[in-house]
């Protein structure tokens, strides 16, 4: 059995009777079961499919090989080599795929599955939880390899498609204009998005406006009018004086006065696109943060069910266990169970219960074990926080309120009043957070915003006692923040003209709710946007890539149709090679359009590279390094680690080996200063280059969490 992860692996070799412990695996007396590390296993690099790919040029481009070949990773190659000698030991008569259960969990197993030349059968663990009853009901139902073969085809076309366009465009686009981009299928029309809403920033031009507030005593009205745009907005202060001049003092009509019985219908039930807007609007988490907190819930504590999901429903067959599960709530929450549990029974709308409308996985719930949130951090008691409330708020009576407009005309003017009562607070007993945020003021401004009206009715007459004048200015749309700009990609290609692509793309947008945070941190890392706060802001540098790009891969229209083939794929309603055939042709396209493109641009100094030069193949030295293995060569940095330029050295060092220790990811200027000072004191600890070996401290620690050699050993 491969799970994704030692952990998950150790969980579901507790829950199977697996309890010897063996070179990468635990032994049981049925099972065997052993991990990856993540993806142990890749699509190789240009050059290491062909000595010509090494220095990037466009002699050697499109690269459009028939089929990508896989490689073993070599940071994990050591538990490969584990996890193919148990794949294809004699005792061995079939596996399980226990990878995380999706797309890429399924393209991590069938990788491994590949490159170790497996044959034997397979079956596949789905499971939505990772608490005992949840992995023993798994293994109940567990079901042939095969069932998910147009998963795997869907994450095998992704996988190549990445790869295609990026290793093609970021080449062109980089050898073109001399500086290294990063260009991708996804993350491109994700920046397009943070660049138009820059441009809709810069270019805007602010409108000064006044309002007339009129004071009837009892109540106040708002002036409106319906050939202004919006209605209630006067352009010159001297129309909005006269106006408020003629109505004070006089008598004021009321000509409308309507109430309609409103239902407001709870909240839905968390996805993980919705978990993270929400978690950014309340708790200032950004995307990535909510993800890592919510996987840290679901793996470490059992707390919560699968994170990684886009569906906002549950199957029928998880009425009881939700009973079970709101129950089981820690004491805080008992008070709000039996408003979710109308005598015991858990009503049920097609609103949360769907089965139609659950993909792979289903919405975010707590599991029906008693969590202690004594033993969560501080960022794991307040998500879970939030998905427990939602959960239960999912199930209460819909809000019942009284909506009342009314319409009084004071002479030939008309003022607008509206007020709200509520009847039934129905779901709102259920605040989103222990400690909710104060509301702010309502975006209509003050004056319209709803209150408890008096009784009124047509033909009832006020006394205007006070006219008040306000002045403002128009202002430009918000910066993105991790909420709207998450909204942005789900809904992509809502807009488009052609109504029946715009219909068939519904669901699909940019990226996938698991990938959609890696993106935005993807952004982020290559300088093409920044962050100001909780605000997200695309860079000049990023602004500049958007122009030059073709709007064909800017635009989420086709980022969009490609997700939506990759969804058909899965459900086999598509050909795997008439996606790929479409792939081929954007690839080839992009470096055409690269290498064709007459636009005079400079682009500015990346200033995580200012020091740096570029070697042929794309990699960049650091200035003034020198090879603590060989002593001979220099380092040279790429998105991964850094290497050395002389032939036959084989000193490696990863940017990530430090942070299963506790310990920062090395950086260029990190480097830089750790080759000269040879030791660095850190806010997590102490760093040492000594002997050949990298080693981390954590602080109050005297054994190292990190101790490993430079030399990469083939």
């Amino acid at each position: 059995m491969v799970a994704e992860k030692p952990s998950v692996g150790r969980d579901i070799a507790r829950v199977i009777g697996c309890g010897t412990g063996g070179d990468g695996c635990l032994i049981g007396d049925k099972y065997i079961v052993t991990w990856a590390v993540g993806h142990l296993v890749s699509l190789a690099e240009p050059d290491e499919m062909d000595e010509k790919y090494k220095k990037w040029s466009f002699r050697t481009l499109p690269i459009l090989p028939e089929e990508i070949p896989l490689k073993v990773l070599p940071k994990t190659k050591a538990q490969f080599n584990t996890v193919k000698k148990l794949m294809n030991d004699r005792e061995t008569d079939s596996l399980i795929c226990a990878t995380d259960a999706g797309r890429e969990g399924e393209l991590i197993f069938r990788y491994i599955y590949e490159m170790a030349g497996c044959k034997k059968p397979f079956q596949r663990l789905w499971i939505s939880s990772m608490t005992d009853e949840a992995i023993q009901e798994g293994f109940r139902d567990i079901r042939p390899g095969a069932d998910y073969n147009g998963l795997y085809a869907s994450a095998r076309c992704r996988s190549k498609a990445d790869w295609l366009v990026g290793m093609n465009a970021s080449r062109a686009f980089t050898l073109k204009y001399d500086t290294l981009l990063s260009v991708g299928r996804v993350q491109t029309p994700t920046l397009a998005i943070l660049v138009k809403r820059r441009k809709e920033i810069e270019q805007f031009k602010p409108e000064g406006f006044c309002t007339v507030t009129a004071d009837f005593g009892d109540y106040k009205g708002i002036y409106f009018h319906e050939k202004l745009e919006p209605d209630t907005h006067i352009k010159e202060k001297a129309d909005a004086e006269k106006i408020a001049g003629e109505v004070k003092g006089k008598t004021g009509e009321v000509i409308q006065a309507e109430t309609l019985r409103k239902h407001e219908l709870p909240p839905q039930l968390y996805d993980l696109t919705s978990l993270q807007r929400d978690a950014n609007r309340l708790l200032g988490f950004t995307a990535d943060k909510t993800l890592k907190v919510a996987q840290s819930l679901y793996e470490t504590h059992k707390a919560l069910t699968y994170p990684r999901t886009d569906s906002r429903y549950l199957p029928p067959d998880m009425i009881p266990r939700v009973v079970q599960t709101m129950k089981l709530l820690p004491e805080s929450y008992q008070k709000y169970v039996p408003g979710a549990l109308p005598n015991g029974k858990l009503p049920v709308s097609k609103r949360t219960i769907d089965e139609t409308k659950v993909t792979d996985h289903h919405a975010i719930i707590p599991t029906a074990k008693r969590a202690n949130p004594a033993k969560f951090s501080e960022d794991e008691k307040q998500l879970y926080d939030m998905v427990a409330r939602r959960m239960l708020a999912a199930f209460y009576p819909a809000c019942d309120y009284d909506a009342t407009k009314v319409i009084t005309q004071v002479g030939e003017h008309t003022f607008r009043t509206t007020g709200k009562a509520i009847v039934v607070n129905g779901w709102h007993d259920v605040p989103p957070l222990e400690n909710p945020p104060r509301k702010k003021k309502s975006a209509k401004g003050e004056e319209e915003n709803e209150v408890v009206l008096p009784p009124l009715k047509e033909g009832d007459t006020r006394t205007v006692k006070g006219a008040a004048v306000k002045e403002d200015m128009t202002k430009p749309p918000m910066l993105h923040t991790d909420a709207s700009l998450l909204t942005a990609m789900e809904t992509a290609g809502k807009d488009l003209d052609d109504e029946e692509l715009a219909k068939q793309m519904k669901g699909s947008g940019i990226g996938t709710p698991a990938t959609r945070a890696a993106i935005i941190e993807r952004l982020l890392y290559v300088g093409y946007a920044q962050r100001r706060g909780k605000a997200l802001q695309a860079t000049d540098k990023g602004v500049m890539l958007i122009d030059l790009m073709p709007k064909e891969i800017a635009s989420p229209e086709l980022t969009g149709r490609w997700e939506l083939a990759l969804h058909e794929i899965t459900d086999g309603k598509q050909d795997e090679g008439r996606f790929m055939e479409g792939i081929r042709r954007m690839s080839a396209f992009l470096v055409d359009y690269a290498r064709n493109n007459t636009a005079p641009v400079q682009f500015p100094e990346d200033p995580k590279r200012k020091g740096t030069r570029k070697t042929g193949s794309g990699n960049v030295v650091l200035a003034g390094s020198i090879c603590p293995v060989c002593g001979k060569g220099q380092l040279t940095e790429n998105s991964k680690a850094f290497g050395c330029t002389e032939r036959g050295c084989h000193c490696t060092v990863w940017k990530d080996c430090l942070v299963r220790g506790g310990g920062p990811e090395i950086t260029g200027k990190l480097m830089s200063l750790l080759l000269e000072k040879k030791q660095l004191q850190g806010s997590t600890g102490i760093l040492i280059l000594k002997d050949g070996r990298i080693l981390f401290y954590p602080n109050g620690s005297s054994q190292p969490s990190v101790n490993r050699s430079l030399i990469y050993q083939k």
